[in-house]
Order: C-alpha cells, then structure tokens, then sequence
C-alpha cells in the first residue's frame, strides 16, 4: 500500500476506534510513516480472500487494544503461509536444461500465490492411466490382509486357522465365531488344550489344531440358526 491507501486504512480504523485518531498534524504524520513503513508491502486486497478492512474490524472486535500495524503485517503474513501450504508447483514451461530459468519460473508462481494474485495449484490426480491385464485380480489378493498365496505357504504353522478357513470355505461352520466353553478360549481364538489336576483346577495353554466338541456344535447351531433367519 502506498501512503495514500495507508491513509485509507487509518481513516476507516479511526471511524472503528476514535482512540485512534490524531488531532495533532504531527501526530498524524508520525502514525502514517509508522503504518506505511510496517504495511508499504502489503496490498490493501487481493481479491482471493485478503482485504485490509475486514483484518482491521476482526481485530477491532476480537482485542480489547488498539490495533497496531504489526497486527495487520502479522496477519498478512499467516495468509502468505497458507496459501504457500496449499500450493503445488507445477511443472514449469521454461527449459529443464536451463536452470536459471527453470528455477525463476517457479519462484515467480509462487510468488504470485503468496501475493493473492494466483490461485494455489492444488496436488494432481491420476486420471487415466494404460490397461493392465489381472490388476483387479492382483489388487483383490493384496487387499486381504494375507494374500492368497502367502496363507497356503503359512498353513503349516497355522494349523488351527488353515482348518477354519477350509471348513467355511466347505460350506461348514465356523468353529472360531464362537467363544469355547471348555478351554474359555474367546471368539476368534484357537482352543486350548485344557488339562485338570488332582484339585479340579484347569491348566494348560497350548493352542489346538481342532476345536473342542462343544464347541464345534456351538457353531453347526448358530450355522443353523443363521441359515433359517436369511
């Protein structure tokens, strides 16, 4: 802003907050060169959401002080900020190989930007791309959590989990969607093998490949139970 639009901004600041105003014509020169130095850089809009006066009423009403002009050069340089976060830089139109203007292409894009003159170039999308034979096949085993061929390579080690999954997949129950009466192993959880001592305590821990009996009759009842509800 030149000293004239400065003059603009203090008028209307004044017309907020008469303790503003300065009757002495020193004074007043002195509050214009102290707001001009700190706001010369700053433009009085832009058009793209920055506007001198409405930073000067927000302020007005939000403080209880007089508005300063570093209120306002703080405030212009927050918007700068954000503007700049929003940015991607596109590819510039200058020469790759020449790197003077590569680089001023881009400095001058974002300059513009920050300055309210551009608007902030928002991340690119891809929006088509060649065809590729099998890629929903391949996309549909990466998004289980274990892919396919990977879970029959674990099998071995998972023994009580590689069962349920051929049971259900046989059109069985599935032993693991109920909790365990016997062994208390929750749902989703392998049994255990449950041993009694001489004094009707339970022990044990080790997880088995088959489910408990109990259990897998818990399950072929809420099959059932399910089927007839479909």
């Amino acid at each position: 802003m030149n000293h004239r639009e400065v003059a603009a901004v203090l008028t209307y600041a004044g017309r907020l907050d008469p303790r503003l105003i300065r009757t002495d014509p020193g004074e007043a020169d002195n509050q214009l060169d102290t707001w001009h130095e700190l706001l010369g850089d700053v433009p009085m809009a832009t058009g793209r959401g920055w506007d001198v006066r409405e930073i000067v009423r927000k302020r007005i009403v939000s403080s209880p002080y007089p508005i300063l002009p570093a209120d306002v050069a703080r405030e212009w340089q927050a918007y700068r900020r954000d503007r700049l976060v929003r940015h991607t830089d596109p590819t510039p139109m200058a020469d790759p190989d020449n790197p003077e203007a590569w680089r001023a292409e881009l400095l001058a894009a974002r300059d513009a930007v920050a300055a309210g003159q551009a608007a902030p170039s928002p991340h690119r999308g891809i929006t088509a791309g060649r065809h590729r034979p099998g890629l929903k096949d391949q996309l549909a085993a990466v998004g289980r959590y274990i892919p396919s061929a990977v879970r029959a390579e674990l099998a071995p080690y998972r023994p009580a989990r590689a069962a349920r999954e051929a049971a259900i997949a046989e059109g069985g129950p599935d032993v693991l969607g109920v909790p365990c009466e016997w062994c208390h192993a929750p749902e989703g959880e392998p049994c255990r093998r449950r041993r009694l001592t001489l004094d009707g305590t339970a022990r044990g821990s080790a997880p088995r490949a088959t489910a408990h009996p109990g259990r897998i009759d818990r399950a072929r009842a809420a099959q059932r139970h399910q089927a007839s509800t479909a």
